[in-house]
């Protein structure tokens, strides 16, 4: 299983979703049979998707004129390597110039993907290989025990920046390096999702730690961020004896 989560498909064809929500264009130019001349670098020069991308950004900027950089990156940017990322709509508008009946078929996608129809994710793992599905279920599972951890967080009086800093103590103790590191170890943007860069055994472990902090904070009852964190530590901090134990265990030779 890569890294990645796994993007949605359209005529066979996976289209990437970024972190930020953005249609990667040239996986829908290629969905559509590689249409010659309407490449996404062909389209948004045209003045029509000029006034549609100021039509986008307006609406989601609030502003109508004077956008930053940082405003037309969050609805079109291009990424060296990879290709242009749009906006839904952006993509959607797309998807009617290359084609008509892929229009249609890229509106109903997407309409299941924003409303989270979990049928969409079984039909893309339907076509996956079993590490993939291996992979999506520990994650799946991981999300749903990260939820009960930081309500256990949330109702022991945990605010603000004590949700970072209880997951920080998670990962300084099991990899020895903060969110932060381990987002440029793995080559991730500043605001890109970390756990979907976790390879499965990872996420086993960050599982097990949060899953056992919070018993032992639902136990000892210590109230707000500097008990939380000093308790998810201690938690976190068994899972890594557990995993080097059994590490230098292996290293014995056999008698």
């Amino acid at each position: 299983m890569t890294t990645e989560a796994l993007p949605i498909k359209i005529r066979g064809k996976k289209i990437q979703i970024d972190e930020n929500g953005l249609v990667c264009l040239n996986d829908i130019w290629e969905a559509a049979g590689f249409s010659k001349n309407q490449k996404p670098s062909d389209w948004t020069r045209l003045s029509s998707t000029r006034k549609l991308i100021e039509a986008v950004l307006t609406k989601a900027t609030g502003k109508s004129r004077s956008w930053s950089k940082s405003d037309f990156k969050s609805v079109l940017c291009v990424k060296n390597g990879v290709g242009t990322f749009a906006d839904p709509r952006i993509a959607l508008a797309y998807s009617e110039y290359l084609n008509p009946k892929l229009a249609l078929e890229v509106r109903e996608v997407f309409l299941r993907y924003k409303s989270a129809d979990p049928t969409l994710a079984d039909e893309v793992l339907e076509r996956a290989t079993d590490l993939e599905n291996e992979w999506a279920a520990t994650r799946a599972l991981a999300r749903v025990k990260r939820n009960e951890y930081t309500k256990t967080l949330d109702e022991h009086g945990v605010e603000g920046f004590g949700y970072a800093n209880c997951t920080n103590a998670v990962y300084g103790q099991l990899f020895d390096a903060t969110a932060k590191k381990l987002k440029e170890q793995k080559s991730l943007p500043k605001n890109g999702n970390l756990r979907n860069a976790m390879t499965k055994d990872e996420l086993v472990y960050i599982m097990m730690a949060e899953t056992l902090a919070k018993g032992r904070i639902e136990e000892e009852k210590p109230s707000g961020n500097g008990q939380c964190t000093k308790a998810t530590k201690r938690s976190a901090s068994f899972v890594r004896e557990a995993i080097e134990a059994d590490k230098k265990d292996r290293q014995r030779p056999l008698v």
